[in-house]
């Protein structure tokens, strides 16, 4: 598998790919394509992400926070966000741990 081996999801939509899930741990792959104003997510497993390509703005309650390429994030189970827009082509690698 190629992580950089995707489709492109039509303007303003996102899509995701499993890549594994074993045990504790769940690692997907997205692309977000010229995102704006998602939908809020408050999981129940913490999630850490890296933004491979592109870059995004996450809406938290209390803050936002502008990523870019290479950037890195840690959200605790619990807290609630959402990806408030991202460019077009904008890759990510979320890591779930339950």
């Amino acid at each position: 598998m190629n992580v950089f081996d995707y489709f492109m999801p039509e303007r303003g939509k996102e899509h995701f790919s499993e890549l594994l899930n074993f045990k504790n741990v769940v690692i997907n792959r997205i692309v977000s394509n010229s995102l704006v104003n998602g939908e809020w997510y408050e999981q129940t497993e913490d999630e850490w992400l890296v933004l491979l390509e592109g870059d995004a703005l996450l809406e938290f309650e209390d803050e936002e926070k502008h990523l870019r390429k290479g950037e890195t994030l840690f959200i605790p189970a619990g807290r609630r966000h959402f990806v408030k827009s991202s460019s077009e082509k904008a890759l990510w690698l979320t890591v779930h741990i339950h």
